[in-house]
């Protein structure tokens, strides 16, 4: 595949009503094929809308499947709205040649802060108490309410946002386990345990913050849930994937756990007006909330800046630094050079292939960034030449191993 794109011939596409102001900022880095969509699209809506679509932003509720993604023949880049990108099928986007991007920093303080709300109020009961206070019964009690201090927490997964809970939680003098399959460096007053059944029968607070993946689907069944600490409370704000509802709602109708708070759902609404079906849904000591773990103005702001970014420095300057999928090349401005960047198969003497033709034309190299991931190997060029782009994309196509060239302007 070969191509070149004037920023007025590039089409971007934003589902699931990312940002209005997201129009604007392309606009001023002069982009002005963008549309702005308000909820996702189904599949075979999606199917059609994404056929000549060059850069796609999503949310949680667009799925990029292996079939969607071999239907965009023109898609040069994937951003997920979001921390996690299960929703997009990684590995076909990758041997299609389709980086893509997420944003795993911007909303670590938000999702923070409401887990430990949510730890709070629900240690002091106050969703009993609101419903009551709403049927005009006044529960005034202390029956059952706890202070969250020496409190033992048990924070699955330590990544980026829960190291930061385990800091608020430190300063409310809780003790924080975690676990984790790296090794990770405890902050605050965090302690790391080499056992899931050990954190399991000391945890008085069990919060689950993994990402989707074929080894974490069901990790919390009925046996995770027996060997929890009886009376002790259960909160996912992960993925809806990673919790066996049914077991769930059994274990919290015999109130072995007292509370749960869930945000996310195994299989959730694709619109404002689908209804959410769950057995959680009849039971009054669960805490529902419909996926905002993340649904701050703050958190908004800082995703969407930092996905815009990523995107125009990819677009403009072919950087691929933080994509999840592809090979990570930090480059700076090519003002002053022409810049080619090139994806072939990761397979010995390319690279010769390449300078051969640069040598054999006098063009001078004067910058050369290169990246391999897996089978595929990303070479951008900065050259000084006068040479038409069609010279090089027609060149380099000439290469056996050549997937795709891009020439930016």
């Amino acid at each position: 595949m070969k191509n070149t794109l004037k920023k007025d011939n590039i089409k971007i596409l934003l589902l699931e009503w990312i940002s209005p102001e997201a129009v604007k900022y392309f606009e001023t880095y002069g982009y002005k094929n963008v549309e702005l969509l308000p909820n996702a699209l189904q599949w075979e809506e999606l199917k059609e809308k994404i056929k000549d679509v060059h850069f796609i932003w999503i949310r949680s509720r667009t799925n990029l499947t292996e079939d969607i993604l071999k239907s965009a023949k023109e898609l040069i880049a994937v951003w997920c709205f979001c921390i996690w990108t299960n929703q997009v099928d990684l590995d076909a986007a990758r041997k299609l040649w389709i980086p893509v991007f997420n944003a795993p920093f911007a909303n670590t303080r938000s999702v923070a802060e409401l887990t430990l709300a949510t730890i709070i109020h629900l240690m002091r009961w106050i969703p009993e108490k609101n419903l009551a206070a709403h049927k005009r019964i006044r529960m005034k009690t202390s029956k059952n309410s706890c202070e969250v201090r020496w409190k033992n927490l048990w924070i699955i997964w330590y990544g980026n946002i829960w190291s930061q809970l385990s800091v608020l939680a430190s300063a409310l003098d809780m003790n924080i386990y975690y676990y984790d399959i790296e090794n990770k460096l405890a902050l605050g007053n965090s302690h790391k345990l080499n056992s899931i059944d050990e954190l399991l029968e000391i945890s008085d607070i069990v919060t689950l913050h993994v990402p989707e993946t074929p080894e974490t689907i069901n990790m919390f069944t009925a046996k995770q849930f027996a060997k929890m600490k009886k009376w002790s409370f259960f909160i996912n704000y992960a993925r809806g994937t990673l919790v066996d509802i049914d077991a769930l709602t059994e274990t919290l109708k015999s109130w072995h756990l007292l509370w749960a708070a869930i945000d996310v759902y195994p299989k959730e609404p694709k619109t404002k007006d689908e209804k959410l079906e769950s057995p959680l849904c009849d039971l009054p000591n669960v805490l529902l909330t419909p996926h905002i773990w993340g649904s701050t103005w703050e958190a908004q702001l800082n995703i969407w800046d930092e996905v815009a970014e990523k995107l125009v420095k990819y677009s403009d300057e072919g950087t691929t630094s933080t994509s999840v999928n592809f090979p990570e090349v930090n480059l700076p401005e090519h003002s002053n050079a022409k810049r080619i960047l090139n994806i072939h198969k990761n397979i010995p003497w390319v690279m010769r292939q390449i300078n051969k033709i640069f040598a054999d034309n006098e063009i001078n190299i004067v910058g050369q960034y290169l990246k391999t991931f897996s089978e595929i190997w990303y070479v951008v060029l900065d050259v000084e030449t006068e040479l038409d782009s069609s010279f090089f994309l027609d060149e380099l196509s000439k290469i056996e191993a050549n997937i795709k060239t891009r020439v930016l302007y």
